[in-house]
């Protein structure tokens, strides 16, 4: 492999981590042992994680630069080569570390992987995939070699602090529930909370907002379309019409969340079978499109009904429908910030079991007790308030989990 091949691969790598930005961090990035031989970082598209392995390498790096490279698997390049020849080229020259970006968009990826951590044992590889990414120890046993993280989108936590430079620290479910108005307290004395939260609420959880502010929702239709086009395609094995239904059937449930709509109308909108809308609809939520929840009894599968379906987060209400309602977006914007960090489910009694444990009912600054009279650790997650008292907690302050 001649160097004039590689270089523009170099070049690239160089240019990227040249104009990578250091002043922030999300949450993941002080978690990763970026030591290990082997790293995987799953996540939704938009979400960070390349700026994130960029920035590792900015900071760690900076003394070696001919050390590390970064090639993202959409180059162009890869149409007429293999990640093989980039890692032989690189390792002979001196290169101890390999950052790959979008690993599923390679064939038979994790084959590759592992010949890589077998055949080169100086190397140290980190990955980034789709949140879909399946690790498949069939094919290859990664899991003793792997450490495997999940990037999730910017919680209201962070969020305060990329937007206004408000450092928070994290909270624990229990902590919250305990200390809640302390906390509160500590962090609306800084700053006003709840016009922060609106804006949160509408573009917040994706971090390039910071770039496509006036062009925001259209930007992130773009993402929906390249994950249901582009990423879904490299992961499961689907066909082109089914993508179109897949396309549709998100469209569909958008304007209807959270209720669950009558499933054999929706088959039959989409012309297709109850087994395989449900398929669709697990892939929609592997794919951070969809949050479905179910009782605490039964974990949602395909061939189960969920029980109520949301959008996966606040951002895609407002660019993928016309009017978002306000109820909708509390309830959505709770579970996405807790399905992060703890299990939620569909009670008998109130909106959300968390844990198996805690219940909660969301709604607007006069919400009442009525709907969980009698019910044991029961709380109200209180939307349009800066502080609560007793078991009547803000909404905003469980976007502080993570």
């Amino acid at each position: 492999m001649e160097e004039t091949s590689l270089s523009g691969l170099y070049r690239t790598s160089a240019r990227l981590v040249g104009q990578t930005n250091t002043s922030f961090h999300r949450y993941l990035y002080s978690q990763v042992k970026w030591t290990n031989r082997l790293i995987a970082i799953k996540g939704a598209r938009g979400v960070g994680k390349t700026t994130m392995m960029l920035q590792s390498i900015k900071e760690r790096f900076s003394g070696h630069p001919e050390h590390a490279l970064y090639i993202s698997m959409d180059n162009l390049w890869f149409a007429n080569h293999t990640l093989t020849e980039v890692v032989e080229y690189h390792y002979t020259h001196g290169g101890t570390h390999l950052f790959i970006d979008e690993v599923h968009k390679y064939p038979s990826w994790q084959t590759m992987i592992k010949n890589i951590y077998d055949e080169y044992p100086d190397l140290h590889v980190a990955f980034t995939g789709s949140s879909m990414l399946k690790i498949d120890n069939s094919k290859a046993d990664l899991s003793r070699r792997l450490s495997d993280y999940t990037l999730h989108g910017l919680s209201f936590r962070e969020f305060l602090n990329f937007e206004a430079g408000i450092e928070a620290p994290v909270v624990s479910l229990e902590e919250l529930l305990k200390d809640h108005v302390k906390i509160a307290t500590q962090l609306t004395s800084r700053a006003k909370i709840l016009p922060l939260f609106e804006l949160y609420l509408e573009h917040g959880y994706y971090p390039f907002y910071k770039e496509e502010m006036d062009d925001f929702n259209e930007r992130l239709k773009k993402v929906v379309y390249a994950v249901l086009n582009e990423d879904v395609p490299a992961i499961e094995e689907i066909t082109y019409p089914t993508i179109q239904k897949l396309q549709r059937m998100l469209m569909i449930l958008a304007e209807r969340v959270p209720q669950t709509p009558k499933m054999n109308e929706l088959y039959a909108i989409l012309e297709t079978t109850r087994e395989q809308g449900m398929k669709m609809m697990g892939v929609l939520q592997r794919a951070a499109l969809l949050q479905l929840l179910s009782t605490e009894t039964k974990e949602f599968h395909h061939l189960l009904k969920p029980d109520k379906i949301y959008l996966h987060n606040p951002n895609l209400m407002y660019a993928l429908t016309e009017r978002p309602d306000k109820g909708t977006l509390r309830e959505t914007f709770f579970i996405n910030q807790l399905a992060a960090v703890a299990e939620v489910s569909y009670p008998r009694k109130g909106d959300f079991l968390v844990n198996h444990k805690h219940l909660f009912e969301v709604g607007g600054k006069n919400k009442t007790f009525d709907q969980l009279k009698g019910a044991h650790d029961s709380y109200l997650a209180i939307d349009d308030v800066e502080t609560g008292f007793g078991d009547r907690i803000p909404l905003w302050m469980f976007g502080l989990l993570y």
